[in-house]
């Protein structure tokens, strides 16, 4: 028997002013041939589990493009197209194949593509024909289309919001394309679209009783997987929105009655399901009253792992205005300002222009007479679960203080998924009472078990969380909440 896995990803923001070319996805995680070192990435640990687990059984493994890059906005066409184009030259070079397992994020948009991963897939199928298995997994954060669906044998999606579970659904995915290769199973996919979209934190309720109930689903009368596609809010294309998706073992029809079911449970709780966001004002406020230390604040808004610059400067700003101190803020992506520090090194101190560099939705450049606290070159943070924790470059990192508050500038646009942040450049976080991450909710698996009280912020900024907000040309606009009952318009 023979696999064949690639990855190729981003999560396109629509809205956002960066493309994405191709020294984003050298910068971010670009490798050939397999050769992830001994230390996979956050990126990676799929393939690496498919590798594995294939190599357990005596099969041999052929390994094409892995790639992806932070998310930012359209890919340049002829980025997506050359990196597509080599991985079916690999997929063809590599045959003949037993099975595929491509590793997708789903909300990739490039110019001239709407739904980048649809036309990868159905180019595998065209190559590897109709008895040829083809397993995806997918971010939740994705756009489920039907060409998806179409050309694929099984898809899911990472359960948990955080991603804390793609090694998992890694295993789930190949012992299901495994056992379709070796005839042990006819998978069947079966959908259907809540008509909504919306922000879904695993972490609590009602989601988070709601995802293990789905859990429980699994492995019982012919139920394969079930999956949420949560949808990405920021992306403008017709496939985008919430959708449930159920793989059976040759049940279609009952497959369609369950995803129907719990699509509608899921519609029901639509309200239930809004995090609690808050202003900057109210968040400030909020956390001024909490005694306990320290209090978290989700930068939401400025999300580079949504497509936002993370540099802008509003909630620094207000910090600064209302005299706020015993306060932290990482990471804000500013380069030059980076620079400037690491040549003037730890004790300087210096005048800084700080963020609000990549237009308005950035905020404007702060002016700071700042003192470099900390410099760490090459600087990384971890994220996920112990037993599959992986490493995630943040770059040139520094630290600077300014009444009362410190600030940590990197050089790799990256949102803040760990407390490395802050230690990293010599800042103890559980000394102070606020801190501020860059970042919508992967920061909350590291940061919850220190925390006083974790706070969202509804910041101005390219992933802002009022999509009412958003100019949407291209979606299906009979969608909660642009309507208040979508099934009623049909």
């Amino acid at each position: 028997m023979k696999l064949f896995t690639t990855f190729l990803g981003t999560e396109t923001n629509t809205f956002s002013p960066i493309p994405t070319g191709h020294a984003n996805f050298a910068e971010t995680f670009l490798v050939r041939g397999g050769d992830h070192g001994d230390e996979p990435s956050v990126y990676s640990r799929p393939l690496a589990i498919a590798r594995e687990r294939a190599q357990q059984r005596g099969w041999s493994v052929a390994e094409s493009l892995a790639t992806f890059a932070q998310p930012a906005g359209l890919t340049v066409r002829a980025v997506y197209e050359s990196f597509r184009d080599e991985i079916l030259d690999d997929l063809r070079a590599a045959l003949p194949v037993d099975m595929v397992l491509l590793n997708l994020h789903g909300a990739m948009v490039a110019d001239g593509y709407d739904d980048c991963e649809g036309d990868l897939i159905a180019r595998v199928r065209e190559i590897v024909g109709p008895g040829v298995p083809i397993g995806v997994e997918l971010d939740p954060h994705c756009h489920l289309s039907q060409k998806m669906v179409n050309n694929a044998t099984a898809l899911i999606t990472f359960k948990e919001y955080p991603h804390i579970d793609a090694a998992e659904r890694a295993e789930e995915l190949f012992d299901i394309i495994a056992s379709a290769a070796e005839g042990k199973i006819r998978p069947a996919i079966s959908v259907f679209d809540c008509r909504m979209i919306g922000i879904y934190h695993t972490t609590r309720e009602p989601m988070r009783s709601y995802v293990d109930r789905i859990k429980g689903l699994e492995g019982r009368d012919g139920v394969l997987s079930v999956s949420v596609v949560h949808g990405f809010p920021w992306g403008d294309v017709p496939d985008m929105g919430t959708k449930i998706l159920v793989v059976t073992d040759g049940r279609p029809e009952y497959g369609e009655r369950l995803a129907q079911e719990l699509g509608r449970e899921l519609f029901e709780m639509r309200e239930a399901l809004r995090p609690n966001f808050l202003s900057i004002d109210e968040g400030l406020n909020r956390a001024l009253e909490i005694d306990r230390s320290p209090v978290v604040m989700a930068d939401t808004a400025d999300n580079a792992g949504g497509g936002a610059p993370s540099d802008s400067t509003f909630v620094l700003k207000a910090l600064l205005e209302r005299g706020i101190g015993e306060a932290a803020l990482a990471c804000i992506w500013d380069p030059i300002a980076v620079s400037l520090a690491m040549e003037a090194g730890v004790g300087a101190q210096l005048d800084l222009r700080i963020g609000g560099k990549m237009g308005p939705m950035s905020g404007d450049p702060l002016d700071l007479s700042v003192k470099v606290t900390g410099v760490k070159p090459n600087a990384t943070q971890s994220f996920g679960p112990e037993d599959g924790r992986a490493t995630v470059r943040l770059g040139d990192t520094v630290a600077v203080h300014v009444k009362g508050i410190d600030i940590v500038l990197n050089s790799i646009r990256e949102q803040v998924f760990s407390p490395e942040c802050f230690s990293t450049v010599g800042i103890d976080p559980r000394q102070k009472h606020i801190l501020v991450v860059k970042g919508s909710q992967h920061f909350y698996a590291a940061f919850a078990p220190l925390a006083a009280e974790v706070l969202y912020l509804a910041t101005p900024g390219a992933i802002n969380p009022d999509l009412t907000k958003f100019p949407f040309k291209h979606i299906e606009r009979n969608i909660w909440p642009l309507v208040e009952d979508p099934f009623s318009q049909t």
